[in-house]
């Protein structure tokens, strides 16, 4: 027969059983910090790691980036307003949209060819 405990059981088999509490009550402390602090590492934190990334892309874009929109369309940045991009998707075709719509900047191979020699 297999034994499985998860870390809740094994926090209450390691507290004393009689006494005061004191000591239980600090272990419980502990166990509460320990799950914030993971929560913080590895939730929250790389959370706002890629928030400042993205905020940094969309600060940097220019008039004629390639970009993919949330929806999965391609284009080339033609204006830049405050809070919108004018994207022309086609001959002839542009669309106004809001900066957060869009999704990622293309890197074209010509670019990255010329960036490395």
């Amino acid at each position: 027969m297999e034994i499985k405990l998860n870390i809740i059981q094994i926090f209450a088999m390691a507290q004393p059983q009689g006494g005061n509490g004191g000591g239980s009550m600090f272990s419980t402390l502990i166990m509460f910090a320990l799950i914030i602090l993971i929560f913080y590492f590895m939730i929250l934190r790389p959370q706002q790691k890629r928030q400042k990334q993205r905020e940094k892309m969309l600060t940097e874009i220019q008039k004629g980036d390639k970009v993919v929109t949330a929806g999965g369309i391609h284009g080339t940045i033609v204006g830049i307003e405050e809070k919108t991009y004018v994207v022309q998707i086609a001959d002839n075709v542009k669309v106004k949209m809001d900066k957060s719509a869009v999704a990622n900047v293309v890197k074209s191979t010509s670019e990255a060819v010329g960036k490395t020699s």
